[in-house]
């Protein structure tokens, strides 16, 4: 397997011991995983789980008149399946990738196999699980008790958290859907984070400029889901090397 695409990338699999990798590694199956791509859809039966190495997937959920609102994302931190090791086997939300990339996935069956043994695989899927609930809970909140400002700057910290880069391609409309917002406030927050040099908006690309700017912007919940994540997922990454 070429180093240029290496599940390691991904830090939950990057952190699972030598013996349980090398177990999993013939079913890990690389994908491209296209900007806009449905992942899953709410209340159908998950067939893969997904590991991202540098591609990003938003949880959203739909309301019943077609309106949306991100619950939590995921990059290359964790896994995208969650309901197929606790027993749900489908979720309420549907997962769609919002930053384009790549990643592996596995088959359902293979996971739950490797999850009844009790491996490494068990302990990391169960910690990212809670780290991933800590950030549903505080998105709750967020949208809320947060000024529109508040809630991007916070989407954007977690954004940049889960990408190789400090750019994030997303129209205005695609933000406010996953804020659940009107695109007026969006336009109006992107305003003053331009004015005060935190970020640079053109053509649907934001460039963050000063991250400090945009950390101290941001209401308390960007800090509670970071420390919590750190916490949780402190895996001591291996250096990567071919396989």
């Amino acid at each position: 397997m070429s180093s240029s695409h290496d599940p390691r990338q991904n830090h939950l699999l990057a952190a699972l011991s030598a013996e349980d990798y090398a177990r999993l590694l013939p079913d890990l199956e690389f994908t491209s995983m296209p900007l806009g791509l449905s992942v899953y859809e709410a209340d159908v039966p998950m067939d893969y789980v997904y590991f991202p190495t540098t591609c990003m997937i938003s949880l959203l959920y739909v309301m019943e008149n077609g309106d949306s609102a991100e619950i939590a994302v995921i990059g290359n931190d964790g896994l995208v399946g969650v309901s197929v090791f606790m027993g749900g086997g489908s979720m309420s939300s549907r997962a769609v990738v919002q930053n384009g990339g790549e990643c592996y996935r596995l088959k359902a069956e293979i996971l739950i196999k490797e999850f009844a043994l009790g491996s490494s695989l068990q302990l990391l899927a169960l910690r990212f699980t809670q780290a991933l609930m800590v950030q549903m809970v505080q998105t709750g909140a967020c949208n809320r008790h947060h000024t529109v400002e508040q809630q991007l700057c916070r989407w954007l910290l977690l954004t940049l958290d889960r990408l190789p880069s400090n750019e994030v391609t997303m129209t205005q409309k695609l933000i406010a859907n996953m804020l659940g917002v009107h695109r007026k406030g969006v336009i109006e927050a992107e305003d003053k984070l331009q004015e005060d040099g935190s970020i640079r908006y053109s053509g649907g690309r934001i460039t963050v400029l000063d991250r400090a700017k945009l950390e101290k912007r941001a209401c308390e919940c960007y800090g509670v889901v970071r420390k919590e994540i750190d916490r949780l997922l402190a895996y001591e990454l291996p250096v990567l090397a071919p396989v």
